[in-house]
């Protein structure tokens, strides 16, 4: 296999496991830190130095690279100009991670005010003259994490808004396989809506964790008000955690993304259940001993 391949976001939760993918199939992989010190990947991956955001600090390492992964909050603003120098170099594809909600007003979109360029990516691949996929990706399984881990820890109450809001929550190993998919030469010109199997309520969500850790789990739910004064207490950013609540209180009625078939299509079998995600991570929400 010739592929050489440029991560972008490749020490993060995505990133970090689509070089171990990639490499495991044969790919080299040059993966991109602002920081190489210390960090270790597996035979076949290369740990660079550079900026995403700023693409001259990287062009040293572009000669030879076949494809691109463009990670939306690694890149930030700077992927149209990554990839007319990657271009120039010789690469021949992109993949950019991007989201379901990537079309949505600007301000509705949270994850912006943490740093995604969803459109932007997007925008910039579609734009660059290479071989382009889009990754649209449903709200992550990994996201319960974050927002009820610490409460299931604690007990077995979790305290949180919008008992009914659903999600179609994708479970990230799924997303990292098609994503290896794409920068190995397939789905090119596609934007990819990518869900996971079935719709869940937030409710839902925390009993099936509950299933996962043989632990019965009660949702409880509070007001928005107190859900986004604890968010900001826990440290996010307090527009990201204001544009979250606004997204669940516009959705609280009628499911925001209906579960797509695009995942299937790419992965050649189901997605992986929000089941098994919370089987795999069962021990997260285990009182740390």
């Amino acid at each position: 296999m010739n592929d050489n391949i440029l991560i972008t976001g490749a020490t993060g939760a995505l990133g970090r496991p689509l070089v171990e993918l990639l490499t495991a199939q044969g790919a080299k992989v040059r993966a991109i830190t602002r920081s190489a010190a210390g960090v270790r990947l597996p035979a076949g991956a290369e740990a660079v130095e550079g900026d995403p955001a700023r693409p001259e600090t990287l062009a040293e390492h572009l000669d030879g690279v076949t494809a691109v992964f463009l990670h939306p909050r690694a890149i930030g603003d700077a992927a149209p100009a990554l990839l007319a120098r990657a271009a120039e170099r010789g690469a021949r594809r992109v993949v950019a991670l991007s989201a379901m909600n990537a079309d949505d007003p600007l301000d509705e979109q949270p994850s912006r005010f943490r740093g995604d360029r969803n459109a932007e990516a997007e925008a910039a691949a579609m734009a660059g003259g290479l071989e382009w996929t889009s990754l649209r990706a449903a709200s992550f399984a990994g996201n319960a994490l974050q927002a009820w881990a610490p409460q299931i820890r604690a007990g077995d109450v979790v305290r949180y808004i919008y008992a009914g809001f659903q999600e179609v929550p994708i479970d990230e190993r799924d997303l990292v396989e098609i994503a290896a998919r794409a920068l190995l030469g397939g789905h090119a010109g596609r934007r990819l809506e990518l869900t996971g199997p079935e719709s869940l309520t937030h409710a839902r969500m925390v009993a099936v964790i509950g299933e996962a850790i043989g632990r019965p789990l009660r949702f409880e739910e509070i007001p928005p008000e107190a859900a986004g004064r604890h968010m900001v207490a826990g440290g996010l950013p307090e527009p990201f955690v204001r544009a979250l609540l606004a997204r669940y209180a516009r959705h609280a009625e009628h499911p925001q993304h209906p579960v797509t078939g695009d995942a299937a299509t790419v992965l050649g079998r189901p997605p992986r259940t929000f089941a098994a995600w919370a089987t795999a991570h069962a021990a997260a929400f285990r009182p740390h001993l």
